[in-house]
């Protein structure tokens, strides 16, 4: 029987395989070989989507509007493919630890070799290489499957929140405990979701895969972390559907408790819209999420 909470799934396609990814970062590495200024593809260009996302963090982090610290916050990057939305976010002057992640090892080749361009490395000799890193903090890339990937490999050890001296004295405290110091202050996503929408991969529950991202997510975060998720598959009402609704903890081989948080609806970026037939839509949607305990 079908789950009344999930939107109708997106029919499979190649976009939903590690192959097809695979094989786009190897051109697109060789491409960068031979041209180091074209840095491979950045989804969602012609709606300028990134650098509303980053324009949109800006805004709301200076209004003190999230809990989050320009010069501290913790970031991981859902399917970070060339790095450029880590690399916008450093460039605009966030100083915090800033990872990103991909099941595909050519896409994080891709993503650390444009990062040894932008400060100038290459070559044979990297001394140069090394003194440009002492002068700038370091994006990190690393090879990690959202769905399937050990949540101990993506453990944020630089959480910004305020700990506390108090020793958990229940199961559901500890957990709470970990998860504060280990959980990220942003997690982001541009385009991820949505090809992982168009894979046919089933979980262990029997369902398409996509179905445990907002799951995933909930894991991937501090409680009061922010979600900033890009989509041209879904609409505004379908991706609430998919993590406002439907997204909820529940006990894995990873995390025993079920903490009850969820996301909650935090905001959006504006993007121009059309009418048709009477109808108002745009071709991009992003909205923030928060994580809070239910």
């Amino acid at each position: 029987m079908a789950d009344p909470l999930t939107p109708t799934h997106l029919d499979s396609s190649a976009l939903g395989t590690k192959e097809y990814w695979d094989k786009l970062y190897e051109t697109e590495l060789s491409n960068h070989a031979d041209n180091p200024a074209d840095t491979g593809t950045v989804w969602f260009d012609d709606a300028d989507a990134e650098a509303k996302m980053v324009a949109y963090l800006d805004e709301h982090a200076a209004q003190a509007d999230y809990a989050l610290d320009r010069a501290t916050a913790s970031v991981l990057d859902l399917g970070c493919g060339n790095g450029s939305l880590l690399f916008a976010l450093r460039d605009d002057g966030w100083g915090g630890r800033l990872v990103g992640v991909d099941y595909s090892a050519r896409s994080v080749e891709l993503a650390r070799r444009v990062g040894v361009s932008r400060r100038g490395g290459g070559g044979d000799d990297d001394t140069g290489e090394r003194e440009e890193e002492e002068k700038e903090e370091e994006v990190e890339f690393k090879v990690w499957d959202v769905l399937g990937g050990s949540l101990d490999h993506v453990r944020n050890n630089s959480s910004t929140t305020t700990t506390t001296t108090t020793i958990p004295s229940t199961a559901a405290e500890e957990e709470e405990a970990k998860e504060t110091t280990t959980g990220w202050d942003l997690v982001l996503d541009k385009g991820t979701f949505d090809a992982i929408s168009l894979s046919d991969e089933r979980d262990g529950h029997d369902r398409r895969i996509c179905e445990g991202y907002g799951e995933r997510v909930l894991q991937l975060l501090r409680t009061g972390g922010i979600f900033l998720v890009t989509s041209c598959n879904w609409t505004e009402r379908e991706l609430r559907e998919w993590f406002e609704t439907k997204a909820k903890t529940r006990p894995t081989t990873e995390t025993e408790t079920e903490t009850g948080a969820r996301l909650r609806l935090a905001g959006k970026v504006e993007y121009p819209s059309f009418s048709f037939g009477g109808i108002k839509g745009q071709t991009i949607s992003t909205l923030c999420f928060e994580k809070v305990n239910a």
